[in-house]
């Protein structure tokens, strides 16, 4: 890809922004702020029930009390359902998508069905080929379907990128994922396809996320080559996650670990974004401003695995 480069802060609003999220779009901003890449800031909202609503609104505050900004307006993915159906349309007019009635607990219960590194059954392929459209599917099973991308077979079905931090990589999709949803069967877009939309809508050239994400990368690699865009496929970096004194990732079980939590606490900006830049590989002691750190960023400090917030941290960071 040529031309300006631009990378995205991508908030969802299924609960408040903690310390993990911040330390990713910390390292995101200071990626793009160095190189001089425009920065979108994206709220990925589709997530229906899961969705809070105040939760966007704290989310964009926290961004900016830390001192992250981005350029042009705020763009949510619930104004967009448009972009998702045309391309659902699409990739049915392609032949590259399928109707499927199975439930969760089906895929779950195939004999057949291996899992994932990240636990999720691999699907085994029940409904391909067994429905000529959506409306028969519908009526033959009395079950409103979901919409399934068919990974190629062969060596169409394989997916060679270079991530950032995590170097070459080579996965066999249809193997070692299967395929996967790009809608709900409530019609919602699935979290694959609203994202390769989006980015390819908004040009995106480079996405910076956390690792437990990178089994995402192929499935969406192969998106793009199936919508026609695979001169478009972005540049990826996959951050090491934070996570707990358990090596698992932050989440209620590691108690309060809001970025609102710890203002209310009274924690300074200047003291949070510290603590971020020692995780982001740099030698930081004192209250600092996001602004300073952008020539000290270097993302190859990062290479190192899970970052663990300690107790140590939390203590220094309500001092």
């Amino acid at each position: 890809m040529t031309g300006h480069r631009t990378t995205r802060l991508a908030p969802s609003p299924t609960g408040a922004l903690h310390l993990g999220n911040a330390r990713t779009f910390l390292a995101t901003w200071l990626m793009a702020r160095q190189a001089g890449w425009r920065i979108a800031l994206r709220i990925e909202d589709l997530d229906g029930p899961r969705i809070k609503t105040e939760a966007a609104t704290g989310a964009i505050e926290d961004l900016q009390w830390l001192g992250l900004d981005w350029d042009g307006s705020i763009i949510r993915q619930s104004d967009r359902r448009a972009l998702y159906q045309a391309a659902i349309n699409d990739l049915m007019a392609r032949g590259a998508v399928y109707p499927c009635v199975c439930s969760r607990r089906d895929v779950e219960l195939a004999a057949s069905a291996p899992h994932a590194e990240d636990g999720a059954a691999i699907y085994p392929g029940t409904c391909r080929g067994r429905y000529a459209s959506i409306e028969a599917a519908r009526r033959d099973s009395g079950r409103e379907p979901s919409i399934r991308f068919m990974v190629p077979d062969g060596p169409d079905g394989i997916v060679a990128f270079v991530d950032r931090i995590h170097g070459a990589r080579r996965v066999d999709v249809g193997r070692e994922l299967g395929d996967f949803t790009i809608a709900k069967a409530d019609g919602t877009p699935a979290y694959q396809l609203a994202v390769v939309v989006d980015d390819l809508d908004m040009r995106v050239t480079e996405v910076i996320r956390a690792d437990d994400l990178l089994d995402s990368t192929p499935r969406q690699i192969l998106l793009y080559r199936a919508m026609g865009n695979e001169l478009h496929i972005p540049q990826y970096c996959h951050l090491p996650l934070v996570v707990g004194a358990d090596g698992r990732r932050l989440a209620k079980r590691h108690g309060d670990t809001r970025i609102s939590h710890y203002r209310r606490c009274g924690v300074t900006a200047g003291r949070m974004l510290a603590l971020l830049a020692r995780w982001c590989g740099m030698d930081v002691r004192d209250d600092v401003e996001a602004q300073e750190l952008i020539k000290r960023f270097d993302v190859t400090k990062m290479m190192g695995g899970p970052t663990v917030f300690s107790a140590e941290d939390e203590a220094t960071l309500l001092k």
